[in-house]
């Protein structure tokens, strides 16, 4: 009641477009599916695949930095970071013990092992998709904890795409077959609640003077 109440108020300082804008790409949005990407080593990589979570509805992104340190471009991304929640780990342990917590398929992208093709790919329950280093691919930790893999079909010589490549072709067509199916794929009322009253706050140049006269009138 108290968020519906600050979103109310703060709503007033954001246009009608704007309000409008985000309830109708929070329709679209999904915790469903989620990315994870696993110390990979060029900045404009990982913002990339964050630019296109944000583009194809995906609310969620995990960053594994234990080798690296941080990996994300703020200029790459063009502002995805703002809508999309990212989450950062120091280890990939820490990160898969955390989706699993949260009911996560734990999916390895992969090219090797057995693989599942891409349009051969069911998403049955949450799935959490790992990308790993542009050149040594996910850790053997992730292959051995994977509960599937999957991979992009290819028919010339080269083994793979660049992982922002690859993120952008799973992503774009798993939301599309994820929206056709018969599970639980949208944001509950409360996180739309959340994301709008977030949303609206960073839409706000002076947020934290409007919230200390919101918070000195209640």
């Amino acid at each position: 009641m108290e968020d519906q109440q600050l979103l109310t108020y703060l709503e007033r300082f954001i246009s009608e477009e704007r309000k409008e804008r985000f309830i109708q790409v929070l329709e679209e949005r999904t915790k469903f599916l989620t990315v994870a990407i696993e110390d990979v080593f060029q900045l404009h990589n990982t913002s990339a695949v964050i630019r296109s979570c944000e583009v194809f509805g995906i609310q969620t992104a995990h960053v594994i930095e234990g080798r690296f340190g941080k990996r994300l471009d703020k200029n790459i991304a063009m502002g995805a970071q703002q809508w999309v929640d990212v989450y950062r780990y120091g280890s990939t342990g820490d990160c898969i013990a955390s989706l699993r917590d949260q009911g996560y398929r734990i999916v390895a992208t992969t090219p090797h092992n057995d693989s599942c093709f891409l349009e051969d790919f069911e998403i049955e329950d949450k799935t959490a998709l790992f990308f790993g280093t542009e050149k040594e691919g996910l850790s053997q930790e992730v292959l051995r904890e994977a509960d599937g893999f999957v991979k992009i079909p290819m028919a010339g010589f080269t083994e793979s795409l660049n992982i922002s490549v690859s993120a952008a072709i799973l992503l774009q067509f798993l939301t599309v077959k994820l929206k056709g199916l018969q599970v639980p794929w949208q944001l509950s009322d409360r996180e739309k609640l959340e994301k709008r009253l977030d949303w609206t706050k960073k839409s706000i140049k002076s947020i934290d003077k409007i919230l200390e006269r919101y918070s000195d009138a209640m």
